[in-house]
């Protein structure tokens, strides 16, 4: 986390939460009388030195220790590795520096770090036991850090995973006992809590345990968490990252947690709290890979549609294969996705609908302009496509947009129909940063006015912007979406 690098990607993607959680943490158990690692204390040493004016702008560790720390971390991911396909997982301990790194990381990079708290402590009466919690909000707020909060990982499996079984209403409980200990500390009287970070929620046990949480203790939460993965990452292959019909499986989960949810806690705010491709780590030369953004890009289109209001995309770096970000500090494909999509896609949806081509093949999203991008301006509007046919498709633009030109961000593979590919082009370019400390520019490619949108065979590509003033000036009296005049509606071949 000390990487110049890894900051540098980290703070492009911001605002933005970090979440700190997963099944391991529910396995960890802070020791704040633990001296810190040989490790952390040349790490603190470093800091002491570098950081005396401004701690965010301090360089890189020297090569050699940063080397020492990934030779270590080949071994962890054994390690990790071995805890999953063995499904037994191991208490180990973590100190006040490891608080500190964690911390300053997420505070440097311009993201608002979510702790996950273990749940797995609990009481003889089956309570959860929150003596390990205290000590550790006793010394995050002695350090004034602002956090969010979660309490447990995937609770539908922690019999599976522990031996220890928490039905829904006393997770509930324990929510709102972590509640009440929050509202002890100055700092964490308005804190927020996030949960019940529930996976597997197609199956029947989660959704009764979901429905018996959120009547238990949904009062508490500030948003309800889900977890999604399409498919095995151990048994996933090429054809399923572009299957449509796994795709749409998105759809049909989210539709019934969204029921739960507003059934038990009506306009409480739904997130995905972590999702990616595959799960058991992603698949290996596909979750990393050029192929893997149309689950990716898919899934922030049809969240948006929802109404699900965040998406936490696992895993920024890490274990596994399904990282943002590379054992070496280089981006993956996902990344560069990512960072389009948060530059150029704002909040507001709009309806689109295409006519001549199946919409599962040919799948397009429209949306408000992120009103943060320099260049486009309020009212501006943002198209995203994905040709998951094996031939170009042409999209043709409504008479109305036919006078304004249309810049074009074409995501495609480095090299050529390589849709195994770690690395991409952006109209042509390769993408990559010409430094530690440069991200680089996200370079359009202006389309004559009327000119079609060209999507080659398995592509994706952002469309901005279309005609400024071409929304409707008023939402109709239940709050819908505004929706564009005339119909929305583009042809393809």
């Amino acid at each position: 986390m000390n990487s110049t690098k890894l900051r540098t990607l980290t703070r492009g993607l911001s605002p933005a939460f970090l979440r700190f959680g997963g099944t391991k943490g529910d396995f960890l158990i802070f020791d704040p009388q633990q001296k810190p690692t040989p490790e952390e204390k040349i790490f603190q040493d470093f800091l002491r030195k570098q950081a005396t004016v401004d701690f965010c702008a301090f360089r890189s560790a020297p090569l050699d220790f940063i080397a020492q720390l990934q030779s270590q971390w080949l071994f962890e991911q054994k390690l990790i590795f071995r805890e999953q396909v063995k499904n037994k997982y191991k208490n180990i301990t973590f100190t006040e520096s490891t608080l500190d790194i964690l911390y300053n990381f997420a505070n440097c990079s311009n993201l608002h770090l979510i702790f996950g708290l273990n749940a797995l402590l609990r009481t003889g009466s089956s309570r959860w036991d929150s003596s390990n919690a205290q000590q550790i909000l006793n010394y995050t707020n002695s350090q004034n850090y602002i956090l969010s909060w979660e309490l447990g990982n995937e609770p539908n499996s922690f019999l599976h995973k522990s031996g220890i079984e928490v039905n829904g209403h006393q997770l509930g409980q324990d929510f709102i006992q972590l509640r009440q200990l929050l509202n002890n500390y100055i700092h964490y009287k308005n804190a927020k809590i996030y949960g019940p970070d529930l996976g597997r929620s197609s199956r029947k046990h989660s959704k009764i345990l979901l429905k018996s949480f959120l009547k238990s203790g949904g009062k508490v939460l500030d948003s309800v968490t889900w977890h999604h993965y399409y498919i095995n990452g151990r048994i996933a292959t090429r054809q399923d990252f572009l299957n449509p019909d796994i795709l749409d499986s998105f759809k049909t989960n989210a539709e019934e947690v969204l029921e739960i949810v507003n059934s038990a806690v009506p306009d409480k705010s739904v997130w995905l709290g972590e999702t990616s491709s595959a799960f058991g780590g992603g698949t290996p030369n596909l979750s990393n890979a050029y192929i893997a953004g149309f689950m990716w890009l898919d899934k922030l289109g049809l969240s948006a549609q929802l109404g699900v209001d965040l998406v936490m995309r696992q895993v920024l770096y890490g274990a596994g294969n399904y990282q943002l970000v590379d054992a070496n500090f280089e981006p993956l494909p996902d990344y560069w996705l990512s960072l389009l999509y948060k530059k150029l896609v704002g909040p507001t949806v709009l309806h689109v609908a295409i006519t001549g081509l199946d919409p599962k093949k040919l799948r397009v999203y429209l949306h408000c302009t992120n009103t943060q991008h320099p260049k486009y301006r309020e009212g501006d509007i943002t198209l995203f496509a994905l040709n998951l046919y094996n031939s170009p498709k042409r999209l043709y633009v409504p008479t109305y947009f036919s006078k304004k030109q249309i810049d074009e961000y074409l995501l495609l593979p480095y090299r050529e129909d390589d849709l195994l590919s770690q690395s991409v082009q952006l109209n042509g370019f390769l993408l990559k940063m010409p430094n530690d400390e440069t991200l680089p520019i996200l370079q359009e490619n202006p389309l004559i006015p009327g000119h079609s949108l060209d999507l080659p065979a398995f592509s994706y590509g952002f469309y901005n912007p279309f005609a400024a003033n071409y929304l409707s000036a008023e939402e109709d009296e239940g709050g819908a979406e505004p929706e564009l005049k005339g119909a929305p509606f583009f042809s393809a071949l």
